[in-house]
């Protein structure tokens, strides 16, 4: 299934138009697909960090997608980059 993922922050520099769709097996668990972004970025924005990847929070307008979850069908999903400040 397609999945559309909207970039921000730092992630951003992988594409100009701040998204990517990927080709997500059906029943793949968010685990499966931040792996699934960090191999595409590999390959597309070598310059963007695969370890920030992997602390990135996952999220539909709705909720915060844990690795454990399944990929929801049908909805764009927003990849988060760690923040901090005060």
């Amino acid at each position: 299934m397609k999945t559309s993922i909207v970039l921000f922050g730092a992630l951003r520099e992988a594409d100009a138009s701040g998204a990517v769709e990927l080709d997500v097996p059906a029943g793949s668990t968010m685990a499966e697909l931040r792996e699934l972004l960090v191999a595409h970025l590999a390959a597309q924005a070598p310059q963007v960090s695969a370890g920030l990847v992997r602390r990135c929070a996952f999220a539909t307008d709705e909720e915060i997608l844990h690795n454990h979850r399944k990929v929801p069908a049908g909805v764009a999903l927003a990849v988060l980059p760690p923040v901090s400040g005060g």
